[in-house]
């Protein structure tokens, strides 16, 4: 007729209309994830549907997904998957910039001091603090996803506990102590007791992991499985607010640069990018075992945690330049194995390869993990540090 007319339609309306009628719509609450770690918050807004928080979901005990606060801090999603960061070094500022070397500096100076008395201290050592770019972003989302859920789930049992453990009068898990745990005896690592709590006292754990990062890591999928392993592991302490010192060394690299230490993520400056600069990791040439464990274990021996766990992801026995080898360099590992177990540090063997033997003999049966499912290590390695909670 040539008049324009305006149409309103209340949408809510028929939104609900739509509702009754399809029984098959599924109401998801506000950071709801699926198997395959596909966010369907992001999916939701890109379709233009308003999703509703349900009901019952601020009753959650769960500090997992609850704690929005803890989520931000750790850079972690609504979903409790990691953040995707479209940052890179270079964005930094320069007073950044100058921080950064700052520490890498402190970081060489304390890894020389630590060496200067033992059998390592005319190598060349140099102390690294790898960057990342998008690539190491986009790899470690892709990793990311198929851990999460599980790491989330582990994480969500742990934490109770934990709670249970700050309020409880006995710090479970000892050596020794006032007050026998049957139920701990299964697990054969002599920490069968418990000791009564001092009022100032509460549970508190740190974890170092250490990646050989020699040539051989490149075979078999040992590479990725660390990768994993660590991502799991990092994510889990975050969840759990656990100090995590993650790094990787190599040897020989050349001969001004006999000794390679990567410094992933440090406890003493957190970075929610750290994720990112583990994907740095990377199969390089030799490996000069004791002296990768005398550094991390001397920053563990030194912290103010209760429980100091170091866990070593290896797949062969020690071999460096020059006669770092055979008895000498298992006869080094051991003594440093022994002198910071007397300072509080546990160790703990992850062994991904062909030198199982070897390795199990310079850690000790009490001490190893023979890994042979690949797949499974990230989970069992998450498990084994709630473990020591």
């Amino acid at each position: 007729t040539g008049r324009k007319c305006l149409l309103y339609v209340n949408w809510s309306v028929v939104e609900k209309k739509k509702r009754k009628s399809d029984d098959a719509i599924e109401i998801r609450t506000w950071g709801d994830i699926d198997e395959s770690g596909f966010d369907t918050d992001s999916h939701a807004a890109e379709k233009g549907i308003a999703l509703k928080k349900s009901a019952d979901s601020d009753k959650s005990s769960s500090r997992v997904t609850d704690d929005s606060a803890h989520i931000e801090r750790t850079g972690l999603g609504d979903d409790g998957s990691p953040t995707y960061h479209q940052t890179n070094p270079e964005s930094m500022s320069e007073v950044e910039k100058q921080k950064e070397r700052d520490f890498r500096k402190k970081l060489n100076q304390d890894a020389r001091a630590v060496v200067s008395d033992s059998i390592h201290k005319k190598v060349k050592l140099i102390v690294h603090r790898p960057d990342y770019d998008q690539e190491d972003q986009q790899e470690y989302v892709r990793l990311s996803k198929e851990l999460m859920p599980t790491v989330k789930e582990i994480a969500r049992k742990t934490l109770p506990y934990l709670e249970h453990e700050v309020s409880s009068d006995f710090a479970r898990n000892r050596c020794y102590g006032s007050k026998f745990q049957a139920e701990s005896v299964a697990y054969r690592d002599y920490r069968y007791f418990a000791k009564k709590r001092p009022p100032t006292e509460s549970p508190s754990l740190v974890v170092g992991i250490r990646v050989d990062e020699s040539a051989s890591m490149s075979a078999f999928g040992r590479l990725e499985a660390a990768k994993r392993a660590v991502i799991a592991v990092y994510e889990f302490c975050q969840l759990c607010d656990i100090p995590v010192l993650i790094y990787g060394d190599t040897a020989d690299v050349s001969k001004l640069e006999q000794m390679s230490i990567f410094a992933y993520t440090d406890f003493d400056k957190r970075d929610a990018h750290d994720r990112y600069r583990l994907m740095r990791i990377r199969a390089r040439s030799n490996n000069r075992d004791g002296m990768a464990l005398r550094i991390m274990a001397e920053r563990l021996a030194v912290s103010p945690q209760q429980t100091k766990l170091l866990i070593s992801i290896s797949d062969g026995q020690p071999k460096a330049m020059d006669e770092y080898t055979g008895s000498y360099a298992v006869a080094d590992m051991k003594q440093t194995i022994e002198e910071y177990e007397r300072k509080g540090v546990i160790f703990l063997a992850a062994a991904i390869g062909q030198d199982k033997d070897v390795i199990s003999d310079i850690y000790g049966k009490e001490r190893f993990l023979d890994i042979a499912n690949l797949h499974e290590f990230p989970a069992k390695l998450v498990r084994i540090i709630a473990r020591h909670l």
